[in-house]
């Protein structure tokens, strides 16, 4: 039989979740009134600590399935609801009034190129890095459907 790789260099998708998500989570979490958004009251300070709780718990989730074969069921459904996530999260953003008051410059902001959008970018970034993930796994789940059916 055949060695079947079940891990792909394509995992660091988890990894890279985990990067974009972490500082809002641990800040939304101690410290939500610094941060840099507009028209902070009480009710969106609980809003923003129950979002980090959220993000912490997919942050772990991330971290724990990082290392784990590319077939196994859970895996696969984690990185499709990050994918979910993170296109949320970057149509969510695209579609923000400006609500972070700080700027990249004159010249960024002739491109549209505000806090919003680059976070929003990097959001749908990190979700196509999803939806890459599982078509380039797609073939090891497959093959690990047919072992297991043939024992």
């Amino acid at each position: 039989m055949s060695q079947l790789q079940v891990n792909s260099p394509f995992s660091v998708i988890f990894l890279l979740h985990i990067a974009l998500d972490v500082p809002m989570a641990v800040q939304g979490l101690w410290s939500p009134l610094n941060l840099p958004f507009l028209g902070l009251t009480n009710t969106t300070i609980v809003f923003i600590k129950l979002y980090a709780a959220l993000v912490t718990g997919g942050c772990i989730a991330s971290l724990l399935c990082f290392g784990l074969p590319e077939f196994l069921p859970g895996k696969r459904a984690l990185a499709i609801a990050l994918c979910v996530y993170h296109v949320t999260c970057s149509t969510v953003l695209f579609n923000a009034p400006r609500f972070i008051p700080h700027s990249f410059g004159a010249l960024a902001e002739t491109y549209r190129a505000t806090p919003e959008i680059v976070w929003g970018t990097l959001h749908g970034l990190v979700g196509l890095g999803f939806a890459v993930w599982w078509q380039a796994t797609v073939q090891i789940a497959a093959a690990m459907a047919q072992v297991t059916k043939r024992q």
